[in-house]
Formats: C-alpha cells, sequence, structure tokens
C-alpha cells in the first residue's frame, strides 16, 4: 500500500490544520458543495454522510473546505 498523500495548500491562516508553507495538516479533508455548506456535520457524521454523498461542481469556486477548525487562542 502507497502512504504517499497528496500536499494540500490552502490560504486560511488562521485555521487549526494550518503549516508551514501553506500546507493543510489535517489527516483528512473534508470538501462540500457551497449550497451544503452551512449544513451542521459532526467529523463523525460528516465522514458517514460524504462517503454516500455525490454532487457535481461546475468550477472550483462553488467548492468550499469544511475541514476548517479555527486555531484555538
Amino acid at each position: 500500500m502507497n502512504d504517499q498523500r497528496t500536499i494540500v495548500k490552502c490560504s486560511v491562516s488562521n485555521c487549526n490544520y494550518w503549516g508551514e508553507q501553506n500546507v493543510c495538516k489535517a489527516d483528512q479533508i473534508l470538501i462540500e458543495i457551497d449550497k451544503h455548506a452551512s449544513a451542521k456535520y459532526s467529523e463523525e457524521f460528516g465522514h458517514e454522510h460524504f462517503a454516500e454523498h455525490k454532487d457535481y461542481a461546475e468550477n472550483s469556486s462553488a467548492t468550499c473546505c469544511l475541514t476548517f477548525k479555527p486555531k484555538s487562542s
């Protein structure tokens, strides 16, 4: 099994998963269509829901990252 991960860059510097050189440090990332962005997913429910849920994005601006968690101050 290949454990090589894709490097994900992000510009949201106040996220808990923000790393050096804008690299996301999250173990998993949940991305959703913007029209579903207001859904209140807990991490467990979000993962279960996302496994069966499929949607279509016309372009990248129609998507959002639901993994975001603000840095604790």
